[in-house]
This record gives structure tokens, C-alpha cells and sequence, in this order.
């Protein structure tokens, strides 16, 4: 194999990019991918490009998605869906483990997991990439690790696309965290259509990357053609559907938690915890013991939960946020602003996902907007209770 340069750019032609699946399945990998279903963009093992959304696009506005018949045979035309890749890296529910009564009256305890699944996330966006990243702190950069997600996290190789559109609720340009793909991907493609040429430009990102091209059939970049793939990256960013001023954003939603957007909001939030589902860096769980009905077995599970439940903040005498202002309040300030004390980083990538699957079309950035025109700064001792 010939030597790769981080950062160096290769054309792989679209009739070659299924040797890229297959290569990734010689390696053991199982490949995680977009597909369509139930109408929507969502990640799935794939074994064939076929099975990819090609030629399809989404329409995405504050409570609307619709995935539809584009105009040409682009393979990543389309943005996101409600899914993100931490379905994977931290499941929906995951055993934690088993405990099996034994003949002494102890118990025998067996691992939840027995053995980590290898993944290939092929079809990985720039805020996506930027999403697994702030769980990278949150499970691994404290001084208790999450061995499930570092097991899995470990495992896992990154094909990232660089974006070619941008749908109505993106606004990852305002977080810093796209349309390019930036650090941590194996391998990234930008396709480039353009006078009967179908080709994507490729990207080396790791060693691992490097050694899984040399497998597939590719020809060196020209100036030309990076040239390209870059300028379809600046125009995507160009055209994104939302913005979101950040200047300051920890301060003002700090000295602003009793503004009346609070109750405004509130007053139209259903509380169904839909926008925590869809983020990729939400990652609230809770844990429950299943018992079977002779009492001689148990299991552990971890299951994802969300702040907007009454029994999450329960506590002895009952709930801390019992109103909606509370738990709107809560999941807005803890992403913008104290997820920023607690792990030096937003917890918001611009993705747009909580604006789209909201039913009642709650658009974020527009929360913000309307308290930064109307700052009441009225401070309160208790940011995560209740103060009205």
C-alpha cells in the first residue's frame, strides 16, 4: 500500500462506492447507514448503495418533514432525519447486566454485553460529527468513564459526507459545527455532479481510512476537482435555513430566567420530549430492574429519559419542575448555557432535528432571538427549580 497524507484527497467515482461497503464489511465492520423508513431518513445496516435514499430529498420547516423525489441521482441530498448515530453509541435501552438466583441463595451476575459491536458509520454529517464529539466528553472526559460507550466509541469507523444542501431548520454555520466535516472522521466524501461526471472527492482522515481506500479502485485529486468540492461546501453554508446569535448566550439566558418568553413557551411546549429523543448530544437515562415472575432472575437496563418527564426531576415529596416553564427552561438553559460550564462546549450542533420533529413546531432559535430582544435580566438563586 502507498503512503497516504492526512488530509490528502483522492476521486472515487460513484460506480466505485459500493467497493467501499464491501471493503468496510471485509474488515468485520457492520456498516450503519442512511435508508428510508416510515417515510423518513433513518440509520440502518446496509450491505448495498442500492439500499441508500439516492435521488431523494427532505423538507424540513419548524414541525414539517417531508422526504420527496429529487432532481437528480445524488446519493446524500438529503440532510437528517429524527434518527442520530447515538442510537448506536448509546443505545435507547441497553442491558447493563443479568443476576441469576444460585443454590446458596446468592446470585451469579453476568455481563449485559458480551461483546461490542463494530460499526461503520457510513453517510456522517458535520454536525453529527460534531454531536459525537460532545458525548466523547460527556461519557469519557470525566473521572468516571462509560466502558459501554468507550467499548462501542472505540470500535467505530467514520465515513463523513461534507454537506451539498442545507434544509430550513440547519443552523450549524451559527455553532461553528459545519458543513464541513471537521476532525475525527476516517474517511469523508463530497460528491460532485457536473457535466455527466458522478464522482465524490475523498478525504483521508486516518491511518484506518488510508488502509480501507488502498482496498478501492480511486485516482489522485486535481487542483480542479478540490476546488470544487469546496465551493460546494461554502455555498451550502450559505444557505442555511436558520441562524442562532451565540455572543454571550450563557450570560443572557442566565441573568434571564424568569423573562416571560418562559411562560410564552410553555404555553405551547407539550411536554412530549420529542426534541430530546431526536438530539444527538441529549443523553439523560434512567435505570430500571426487570424481574421475572418466579424472582429468580433479574435484569439491569439503561433506558434514555428526558428532562420534560414529571418523574425525572422526583425527588422525596415529589417533583422539582412540575410546570412546563420548568422543564422548557431547563433542557433550553442546560444546552445553551450550563452545558458550556459543565463541559466547555455548547450542547447544540445546529442539526435542527427538535425544530422539525417538534409537533407544535417550537423553533429554538427563535426562543433565544425573542429573549435577547426583550432581556428582563431578572436573576433567580434557583435555575433548575421552580421559580413562579
Amino acid at each position: 500500500m502507498r503512503e497516504y497524507v492526512m488530509g490528502e484527497c483522492v476521486i472515487v467515482e460513484r460506480r466505485h462506492l459500493q467497493a467501499l461497503v464491501d471493503a468496510l464489511g471485509r474488515h468485520e465492520f457492520t456498516v450503519i447507514a442512511p435508508t428510508v423508513r416510515s417515510k423518513a431518513v433513518t440509520y440502518q445496516e446496509i450491505t448495498s448503495i442500492d439500499e441508500l435514499p439516492v435521488g431523494m430529498i427532505d423538507e424540513q420547516d419548524a414541525g414539517v418533514y417531508r422526504l420527496k423525489q429529487g432532481k437528480r441521482e445524488a446519493v446524500f441530498d438529503y440532510t437528517v432525519g429524527a434518527d442520530s448515530w447515538k442510537s448506536y453509541l448509546h443505545p435507547p435501552a441497553l442491558k447493563l447486566f443479568s443476576a441469576t438466583r444460585d443454590q446458596e441463595d446468592g446470585f451469579t451476575l453476568h455481563e449485559g454485553e458480551e461483546e461490542t459491536p463494530r460499526y461503520a458509520f457510513f453517510g456522517v454529517r458535520a454536525c453529527e460529527l460534531n454531536a459525537i464529539a460532545i458525548q466523547d466528553k460527556v461519557f469519557l472526559g470525566g473521572p468516571h468513564i462509560d466502558v459501554h460507550y468507550k467499548r462501542r466509541r472505540e470500535e467505530t469507523f467514520i465515513v463523513g459526507v461534507n454537506c451539498g444542501r442545507a434544509t430550513g431548520t440547519c443552523f450549524c454555520v451559527s455553532m461553528n459545527t459545519g458543513p464541513r466535516v471537521g476532525p475525527g472522521y476516517d474517511l469523508t466524501l463530497t460528491e460532485v455532479i457536473e457535466n455527466g461526471s458522478h464522482v465524490f472527492v475523498t478525504e483521508i482522515g486516518s491511518e484506518r481510512g488510508a488502509a480501507i481506500l488502498a482496498e478501492i479502485p480511486h485516482t489522485p485529486a486535481d487542483e480542479n476537482r478540490t476546488e470544487q468540492a469546496a465551493a460546494i461546501v461554502h455555498q451550502t453554508a450559505k444557505n442555511m435555513g436558520r441562524r442562532m446569535e451565540t455572543e454571550g448566550i450563557k450570560e443572557l439566558l442566565y441573568e434571564n430566567l424568569e423573562h416571560p418568553r418562559w411562560d410564552d413557551v410553555a404555553s405551547r411546549c407539550l411536554a412530549c420530549a420529542n426534541c430530546t429523543m431526536v438530539c444527538p448530544t441529549c443523553f439523560c437515562t434512567t435505570v430500571e430492574d426487570v424481574t421475572d415472575l418466579t424472582g429468580e432472575h433479574v435484569d439491569r437496563w439503561q433506558k434514555w429519559d428526558s428532562c420534560f418527564t414529571m418523574d425525572f426531576s422526583y425527588i422525596h415529596g415529589g417533583s422539582v419542575r412540575k410546570s412546563n416553564k420548568a422543564r422548557y427552561r431547563q433542557w433550553m438553559t442546560h444546552k445553551l448555557a450550563t452545558w458550556i460550564d459543565q463541559f466547555d462546549s455548547s450542547g447544540c450542533v445546529g442539526c435542527g432535528r427538535c425544530i422539525s420533529w417538534c409537533p407544535v413546531g417550537i423553533d429554538i432559535t427563535i426562543e433565544v432571538d425573542a429573549i435577547r430582544k426583550t432581556p428582563k435580566r431578572s436573576h433567580v438563586d434557583d435555575a433548575e427549580g421552580e421559580t413562579s
